[in-house]
């Protein structure tokens, strides 16, 4: 084949036409230099990239061999890009996609071409020379070079899958790209060739060299694009230590981690999420993770030792956090003051240039394709502030959404530590809003930060164009500009005291809302949610006055800034013209584009000025809680296991809640507890047992003296706390779950029937504060939680009040003796039948330890401990059991230790029956179990379900519903007439300076000076008025829609059913009543007005260009096509992402108010560190999602900004390229200088409808809850009970079917029986049987399933609920407090004088305690009640009892958490106040109940037994004697377990 018809270099045709010989040396040199020069290229270049490639794979085999170093990055073939080595167990899952297989086809098949090559050629030189031919052996130089590369990348590329990379190595993409180039160039060659001389000139290579093409083709896209499509799903050990919550699927890290810099410039990183939001609705399990510099506890950590340095530097002065954050961040904030820095000097290029431009079109030319040249200029301005205002927004974002998981971290952590004192003056709900609302606004200040400097920097730019422009009148605009600043100051800081009053009255608001919702129960039973809604109702009437005003100054905040521009240009113009300087259209038009630049810096100064002063008051209060006094670290000293035999010793203690006050509340504490002693803490109630296990877990601020702990401790508080999750998580708090030890844990707290009952098992999930759990069951879960942790020291604080006595005693045996057996326990406890089982007992009266010692030697002194000890046993007297002379009654159990001689004789003639009843456990029983079981096996739905979110769009419903809220719809017209003239009165102010000024200078102008300004203020004042209307409206009509919602809203709270209140977390609703009413407050109507304008104004923007350069229209029309295109895509996601983050936020807040609230339980087993770690993860959770949905703000706000730069460039490119004089230039000019704003414009546009959208969706959420279903009328006018009913007070329940939600198992089955009127009724049953279920029946908190409940012959399912609760009396099993006096709580629908009120605390003993105090009925009550002990608030309770004078009293567990002494008292009271009165008690203690007229025994949901006690009794069978032989076995004097 003839070489030389390649179209080579004359020189190498020379060379080739020598004879060649084949004697000479010469010869293969000869045969090469004949070869084409593209050939010769191409071989050159595949040998250097072998051979490169050899160098480097034997240099990684040396270095690894050397061991010295060891090169996990650079571009080395076997992989470039961070690669993760796939150690064991790493990788555990690689997902080879499409392309990867396709790259490895390809290269395969070209290898198999270049090998077919060879051998053809080969096979034909191989012939050639056995006909005797001369060869030129040159030929195969090619083929043999390609075959021995292509050998080398398929197999490269075949590495990377076993290698997992996810990019391919660079030297293999760079050998593709010039394989593809050569190719290129080659194919050209050959294709003239071809042209010239037909089929002739086919040969081997050439057809090769076609049909590579397109495989290469791919490979050199593939090159460019980097990856392999190799997905490698890697294992949490790679993503730090995610916390065992991490969502299962394939979670990688954020791409924009390791992004390029093309990729970050065009946010292109962001596709693969988006393109997944626009084929379905977005889960958190889409959202990338974020890069560990982006992780909450990355920043936490830089901040806080910023934050210590300054604290330690200077210890007397206060430390300042914004010192603390700028120190920690100022990183990341230079690096986007260069963008922002960069955008706000490119952004003034345009206005510069306009008067050149109409110069030009007015025929200036100053040099040739100048106008081509202006248009390229305003083109790459435009461009280059297009990307740099993204980088900018983006950046600030980001440095926001680091501050403020920083700052929450810190606030949660100072939360965790806060010694008592501290705590008493910052209430949860304050907490948490410094989390919800004051860190917020911290991170949003990082918007505002670059203005300070950025401000002065754009005046001066201003002001020098325009003094090019308009000459010295531009000191004019300065003295204009620095009065339109000066005059928002004062308005502003006007705005900010409303903000801040409104502020305060929300905080307000908030508390009691969230108090509302912890005790609705008590509100339901009392039938005062009304009296409390009205409350908050007012206290919304107090903010909305505040509101009021700020929407209001706001109005006239905007008005002034729209009127500011106006202002400073009228005055410029005036002078200008006064001074007699001659203004020509290019310079007015000049000075207008400039203007409205510096439009913007104005608008920000009131809104700089007040986002400082509230940025600097959160910064104060986040800085002040930051710097609250922590709980003492010498308050305890621990000392580690095993070094001493002294377990917990104090000496000399005094101890005080209030360090202030003279009297301490434990004083000369004196105790030395030796490892694995068991010690009772009694005495009366108030007299400081709670306090005593507090000063050994060091949390009551210490006066003086030593507490030494050795080893670990658990504590049990008395009101149970428990964290919403399952109850498994509940228990393990935290430790690895080891079955055996955990199945033992549920053995000694006997849960394990409890658990039985629940369809879920360990599974379910609590609500909020453990709420579908009873009493008693709470407790057994803290009880084991703190014997899972196997801590050395138990301080358990009244474990046993909340259980029956059964439980009781079993717990005893069980938990204390047995599982607890080799363990130091403290344990305060009113039950006197524990107490012999003690090693030591301490009595305590007001403080001190009075007596300590052994039971016997204790009752042998007497004083106070014989009163507690002797009142129990009046109790046990007094249930009046007949001693039954049964065959078997010789074999009396004989009781030792029994104290009183009365006891004696009952306490044998109990003995005897106590194997009789405890060996026949009913069939009936077994049989309820079997049930109970199958129960289970069918899964139930779980009472607190995942927060609920719609999907997809936003309905219109939501919109419509909140424009009719306010004046039926009517004002919406309004405001879009006002802002339409608004528009066209400033476009025809605009066009009127550039019509009647001359073109050039040497022009005459079209009208006097004088009627050119007048014209001009008229038009541009008048369209500044139009605004402050539009600004009125719009703030009117959003306070009558905030407040209807509101009230809307509230009222359907309060209105919902008890179950709604159970299987929601307050932290949800009180996440609709803060945040989002906010957001409906203060932002939604002005997003609308926003968006209104905003349209207005782009209609405007398009409407000039049209009139100019009609043509326009036929880019405009496509490209606005584009952009609903593209906004549709984007809000696909978005409003899934926005979604996501309203719902992630709820359990940063959750998390913040339970442990705050357990804060105690947690510091007790010294678990701070768990949870700053779950609360640094639930940040991150939240902060996944707000990333990406900033981002995508960007990402469509960028591809906007591009459409609209290339629509202004053909605008400009059309009117350069008209032939001159075809257009008027002032009219151009005056389309150029509206067409500069076309993009910010654009992206205002679609963002105002974005943001818009996102905050719709609070008004969405508020809708959700305006629409909860009720629960059944309060008042039924039609059939309301007569005023003096109930009379008799008879209770009949008839074949009652209770269950707690429609798919939830029965509770009760089936209940028939009657309460007579005016008689004493005990419930009693083991826990979990159904006793507070049937109270709920009776005040229809639980709307039974089937049969009735008649009172006094009227259905109670007939009449109004407030009725009925309201004649209904109740003295529930945890007392709840309301913040506010005590007088206050007996009587919150002041219906009663002082005297009354005095009476009823006299009668409930608590007289005399608050005669004692300063301020009487006026006393306060803090949160919660926290300032009365668990028996004092039981005692207010009984107050509203004796008040409310009902007809039928329901005791739900009233007296558990108070001692024998005072259970008594209550039990006399009631009896003599209440003679009346049809009495139900539910009760665990048995001497409570002995004394009814009748017993009701449940099991399991249905009657047992109902009959007089003294005839049970009598019953050999029956299950109540079983019960109270229980009880009165565990309490003669506790024989040997």
């Amino acid at each position: 084949m003839p070489y030389s018809i390649m179209g080579v270099s004359l020189l190498l045709n020379e060379i080739s036409a020598l004879p060649s010989a084949g004697h000479s040396p010469n010869t293969v040199l000869t045969a090469i230099k004949g070869l084409p020069i593209l050939e010769l290229a191409s071989i050159c270049i595949n040998l250097t990239l072998f051979l490169l490639f050899l160098f480097i794979v034997s240099a990684r085999q040396i270095f690894v061999c050397v061991g010295r170093i060891r090169i996990i990055k650079n571009d080395s073939v076997a992989n470039a890009s961070p690669i993760r080595h796939s150690v064991d167990g790493d990788v555990h899952d690689v997902n080879i996609g499409a392309s990867y297989k396709v790259t490895l086809f390809c290269c395969f098949y070209v290898l198999f071409l270049q090998v077919l090559v060879l051998g053809f050629d080969g096979f034909g030189l191989i012939r050639e020379s056995g006909k005797g031919e001369v060869v030129d052996w040159s030929r195969l130089l090619l083929p043999a070079a390609h075959s021995l590369a292509w050998f080398v990348l398929s197999f490269s590329v075949l590495h990377c899958k076993f290698k997992a990379s996810e990019k391919f190595p660079l030297l293999l993409r760079v050998w593709w790209v010039v394989s593809f180039s050569i190719c290129l160039c080659t194919l050209y060659v050959d294709g003239r060739e071809f042209l010239e001389e037909g089929s002739k000139h086919l040969y081997s290579h050439g057809v090769a060299n076609f049909a590579v093409t397109p495989a290469l083709a791919f490979l050199c896209f593939v090159a460019i694009r980097g990856a392999t499509g190799i997905q490698v799903c890697r294992n949490s050990d790679l993503q730090e230590p995610l916390l065992l919550e991490e969502e299962a699927g394939c979670l990688k890290v954020t791409p924009y981690s390791d992004a390029g810099l093309f990729t970050l410039a065009t946010l292109s990183w962001l596709n693969p999420l988006l393109s997944i939001g626009a084929k379905r609705p977005l889960e958190l399990k889409d959202i990338p993770l974020l890069a560990p510099k982006d992780r909450a506890k990355t920043n936490y950590k830089v901040l806080k030792s910023n934050w210590e340095k300054l604290k330690a530097e200077n210890p007397s002065r206060q430390p300042s956090l914004a010192g603390a954050i700028l120190k920690s961040f100022w990183k990341e904030a230079a690096c986007n003051a260069i963008f922002a820095g960069l955008n706000t000097l490119v952004s003034y290029v345009g206005p510069y240039m306009i008067s050149y431009f109409v110069d030009y079109l007015g025929g200036e030319n100053t040099f040739p394709h100048e106008g081509y040249i202006l248009a390229g200029i305003f083109f790459s301005a435009k461009l280059v502030e297009t990307l740099t205002t993204r980088q900018w927004y983006l950046g600030v974002d980001i440095l926001g959404m680091h501050v403020r998981s920083a700052l929450t971290a810190m606030v949660y952590r100072k939360g965790l530590r806060l010694s008592s004192l501290a705590r008493q003056g910052h209430t949860s709900g304050e907490i948490v809003n410094y989390v919800a609302v004051d860190v917020q606004r911290v991170g949003d200040y990082s918007w505002y930060l670059h203005d300070i400097w950025m401000l002065p920097m754009q005046i001066i730019l201003a002001l020098a164009i325009l003094y090019k422009n308009v000459g010295i009148a531009s000191v004019a605009t300065l003295i204009a500009t620095i009065i339109s600043i000066v005059v928002t100051v004062p308005v502003a800081k006007i705005q900010e005291d409303y903000q801040d009053k409104l502020m305060a009255a929300k905080d307000d608001r908030m508390r009691k809302t969230s108090e509302c919702l912890r005790n609705m129960r008590i509100l339901k039973l009392q039938a005062w949610e009304d009296r409390y809604r009205v409350k908050l109702e007012e206290m919304r009437g107090v903010e909305f006055k505040w509101l009021r005003k700020a929407l209001y100054s706001q109005a006239f905040i905007t008005f002034i800034f729209w009127s500011s521009p106006i202002f400073v240009s009228a005055v410029t113009f005036g002078t200008s013209i006064l001074l007699g300087g001659q203004l020509t259209a290019g310079g007015v038009l000049s000075a207008l584009a400039t203007f409205r630049i510096l439009q913007e810096p104005l608008r920000n100064f009131p809104d700089l000025v007040s986002m400082m002063a509230q940025t600097k008051v959160s910064l104060d209060r986040i800085s002040g809680f930051l710097q609250e006094e922590e709980l003492q670290e010498d308050a305890t000293i621990v000392l580690p296991q095993g070094i001493t035999n002294v377990a917990i010793e104090i000496t000399d203690g005094v101890f005080c809640w209030d360090p202030s006050s003279s009297t301490p509340t434990l004083s000369r504490i004196e105790m030395k507890v030796e490892k694995g002693m068991r010690v009772a803490v009694c005495g009366m109630v108030g007299s400081g047992k709670s306090s005593f296990l507090s000063c050994i877990l060091g949390e009551i601020p210490k006066i003086s003296g030593e507490v030494k702990v050795c080893g670990t401790a658990a504590y049990v508080s008395q009101s149970a706390w428990i964290q919403s999750g399952n109850i498994e998580e509940n228990i393990l708090f935290g430790s690895p779950l080891d079955k055996a030890k955990y199945k033992n844990v549920l053995h000694a707290c006997s849960l394990k029937k409890d658990l039985e009952l629940f369809s879920h098992g360990d599974q379910t999930i609590i609500g909020d504060r453990g709420i579908n759990l009873s009493g008693g069951q709470k407790q057994r879960v803290q009880l084991a939680r703190a014997l899972y942790q196997d801590a050395d020291i138990y301080l358990l604080d009244d474990p046993f009040s909340a259980v029956d006595a059964h439980t009781g005693s079993e717990l005893f045996k069980e938990y204390i003796l047995t599982a607890l057996a080799s363990k130091t326990v403290i344990f305060v406890t009113h039950q006197v039948e524990f107490l012999p089982a003690a090693d030591l007992i301490l009595v305590l009266k007001s403080g001190h330890i009075i007596q300590a010692g052994k039971y016997d030697d204790l009752l042998q002194a007497g004083t106070d401990f014989k009163t507690l000890v002797s009142a129990h046993h009046e109790a046990i007297e007094a249930m009046d059991i007949p001693c039954h002379s049964s065959e078997d009654s010789d074999e009396n159990l004989s009781l030792d230790g029994s104290p009183t001689k009365t006891c004696i004789a009952t306490g044998n003639g109990i003995g005897s029956l106590v194997k009789e009843v405890q060996e026949g456990v009913s069939a009936s029983d077994q049989k309820a179990i079997k049930e109970k079981k199958k129960a289970k096996r069918s899964r139930k739905k779980q009472l607190v379900q995942e927060e609920e979110r719609v999907r997809g769009r936003v309905s219109m419903k939501v919109y419509l519903s909140y424009m009719a809220a306010a004046y039926k719809g009517l004002l919406i017209p309004l405001i879009i007439l006002a802002q339409a003239l608004f528009q066209f009165l400033q476009i025809s102010s605009n066009w009127w300076m550039a019509w009647a000024n001359p073109q050039t200078e040497g022009d005459q102008p079209k009208v006097t000076p004088m009627v050119l300004l007048v014209v001009y203020m008229a038009l541009a004042f008048g369209s500044s008025w139009f605004v402050f209307i539009r600004a009125v409206l719009v703030a009117t009509f959003g306070l009558a829609a905030a407040q209807k919602s509101f009230l809307n809203m509230l009222r359907s709270v309060f209105r919902a059913p008890m179950s709604f209140f159970d299987s929601t977390p307050a932290g949800r609703i009180l996440n609709r009543v803060s945040v989002d009413q906010s957001v409906v407050d203060l932002d939604i109507p002005f997003r609308l007005g926003g968006f209104a304008s905003t349209t207005i104004q782009l209609i405007g923007i398009v409407g000039v260009m049209t009139k100019v350069t009609w043509q326009v229209l036929l880019l405009v029309v496509p490209m606005a096509i584009a952009c609903l295109w593209m906004q549709k895509y984007y809000m696909a996601s978005s409003r899934e992402l926005v979604r996501i983050v309203s719902i992630q936020k709820s359990p940063i807040i959750n998390l913040f108010g339970e442990s705050i609230a357990g804060a105690a339980t947690i510091r007790g087993f010294g678990q701070e560190k768990r949870f700053m770690k779950r609360n640094l993860y639930l940040l991150d959770c939240f902060a996944r999602p707000f990333f990406c949905s900033i981002a995508a703000i960007e990402w469509l706000c960028l591809r906007m900004e591009l459409l609209s730069t290339f629509v202004f460039a053909f605008c400009m490119i059309l009117l350069v390229s008209f032939p001159h004089g075809s257009i008027d230039p002032s009219m151009a000019g005056l389309a150029v200088t509206y067409g500069l704003n076309l993009n910010a414009r654009l992206s205002r546009w679609i963002l105002s409808f974005c943001k818009l959208e996102n905050k719709i969706i609070s008004i969405e959420r508020i809708y959700q809850y305006s629409q909860i279903p009720g629960e059944a009328p309060p008042i039924i006018e039609e059939s309301r009970p007569p005023s003096t009913w109930p009379e008799k007070g008879t209770i009949e329940i008839v074949d009652l079917k209770v269950r707690y939600k429609e798919n939830l198992p029965v509770v009760l089955h089936g209940v028939t029986c009657t309460f007579p009127g005016g008689k004493k009724i005990g419930i009693v049953g083991r826990t979990g049987s159904g006793k507070s279920t049937l109270l709920q029946a009776l005040f229809r908190l639980i709307e039974p399933a089937g049969g009735k409940i008649l009172i006094d012959n009227i259905d109670i399912s007939t009449i109004g609920l407030h009725d009925l609760r309201s004649r209904l009396s109740i003295i529930p099993q945890d007392p709840s407090l309301f913040e506010g006096t005590i007088r206050a709580n007996l009587d919150p629908l002041e219906e009663h004088s002082d005297h009354e009120i005095w009476q009823a605390l006299d009668k409930s003993q608590l007289g005399d305690i608050i005669r004692d105090k300063e301020q009487k009925l006026d006393t306060p009550v803090l949160e919660n009640g926290d300032n009365w002990s668990v028996g004092q608030r039981q005692l207010v309770s009984l107050g509203r009892a004796l008040l409310k004078q009902a007809r039928i009293l329901v005791l739900d567990e009233a007296t558990a958490s108070v001692d024998t002494a005072t259970d008594n008292l209550i039990q006399k009271i009631i009896r003599s106040e209440f003679k009346e009165c049809t009495v139900c008690t539910i009760a665990h203690r048995i001497p409570t109940v002995i004394d009814s007229d009748v017993v009701l025994v449940l099991s399991d949901g249905r009657v047992a037994e109902f009959d007089a006690p003294a005839r049970l009794l009598e019953d050999k069978s029956s299950m109540f004697l079983k019960l109270v032989t229980e009880y009165s076995s565990r309490s003669s004097g506790m024989p040997d377990f």
